[in-house]
């Protein structure tokens, strides 16, 4: 009888160590589909509420459920500061990892690692990027000043005298890298003022006149925010534009930074910091995330961008798609990561200013 009870018992512990084994493979073959379905995924924007780019994440967070299995719901929070560097050290830290977590990423947040900037832990070719929006096909990075300054535009601000004071964001910011651009490689006789929270908020200062101009996309001026009324009524011209190997065509008065410059140096500097512009509204998801999920997030997004509602929301407000798909980030970031030493440091002396 005992020899029974005890045959039952190893028959029993063969059963629950076989179960035991299988609950890991169970969990494992999950689909995209049934791990999606009820869920939410959280889209961070490290910038401040009420900019392009937060109207560019509701935008994504408002189509590209409908192409992920399991239709999950996408929410958008804010979470500024850092330039992105602190989202980019989360995302490139393992944490987040379950495929629930994606980022509205700060499209200069692929340099700091190649100017060894020491708050900079992450490795950006590790991240899974879903694609970009924009390539700025048809954008801009424009420096503006209120109408009646320098109306000789890029010979006026290069006189002496009391230099033009131009509002910008914190350092990280394309707002601060590009205002020292204007002043330390086109030599223009301009004032950074920094600390502001947005773009908006700089052109609220612009208005009151506490400061002149600022560097922002052209589609923030366009794309419905608090600033566009400004642009419309032309209140603000712009003066230089970048991102652009030739002069945008609804811009051809407008002269680019690079026709600006003149020394190899300077234009190798400009190359560097004008990269993330061909990757202007970059959405990826952290390092680490389960291959199928990651592919999931990466074809959802690129069929969101065809998509003939998601592309008739997009023009109602103003958001340039022009996109590329996370290898072609990918192909821009390693690029960049093959500029000389000696610009890498010049670049990281200025921006660090």
């Amino acid at each position: 009888m005992s020899f029974y009870i005890a045959g039952g018992l190893r028959l029993a512990l063969a059963g629950a160590v076989a179960l035991g084994l299988a609950f890991p493979r169970l969990a494992q073959a999950q689909s995209v589909e049934q791990f999606y379905r009820g869920k939410t995924i959280n889209l961070i924007v490290p910038s401040a509420p009420g900019g392009i780019f937060e109207l560019s994440s509701q935008l994504v967070a408002r189509h590209m459920g409908r192409f992920l299995p399991g239709h999950p719901q996408i929410v958008v929070q804010a979470q500024p500061g850092t330039g992105g560097i602190g989202l980019a050290n989360r995302f490139g830290s393992g944490v987040d990892k379950d495929g629930l977590t994606i980022a509205f990423m700060s499209r200069a947040a692929p340099q700091f690692p190649m100017i060894g900037d020491k708050n900079a832990t992450y490795d950006p070719l590790k991240f899974v990027w879903l694609g970009s929006l924009s390539s700025y096909a048809n954008d801009a990075y424009l420096f503006v000043l209120n109408a009646d300054q320098a109306p000789g535009g890029v010979e006026d601000l290069r006189k002496p005298g009391k230099p033009t004071p131009i509002g910008a964001n914190r350092t990280g910011s394309a707002t601060v890298t590009f205002a020292l651009i204007l002043r330390d490689v086109l030599k223009l006789n301009v004032q950074v003022v920094r600390g502001f929270p947005g773009v908006a908020e700089v052109m609220l200062a612009v208005q009151r006149r506490e400061v002149e101009g600022v560097t922002a996309d052209l589609s923030a001026f366009e794309g419905g925010s608090g600033v566009t009324a400004m642009w419309n009524q032309k209140v603000v011209r712009p003066v230089v534009q970048f991102g652009r190997l030739t002069r945008l065509p609804a811009l051809p008065d407008v002269p680019t930074g690079r026709e600006l410059v003149t020394d190899p140096a300077d234009r190798a500097l400009l190359e560097f910091a004008e990269m993330p512009f061909f990757m202007a509204f970059p959405f990826a998801a952290p390092v680490g995330i389960p291959q199928d999920r990651a592919k999931a997030l990466q074809d959802a997004f690129m069929q969101m961008v065809k998509d003939p509602v998601f592309l008739a929301d997009a023009k109602k407000s103003n958001i340039d798609i022009s996109p590329i798909d996370g290898d072609a980030i990918k192909s821009l970031i390693a690029q960049a990561a093959k500029t000389p030493p000696d610009v890498l440091a010049r670049f990281k002396a200025m921006v660090g200013d």
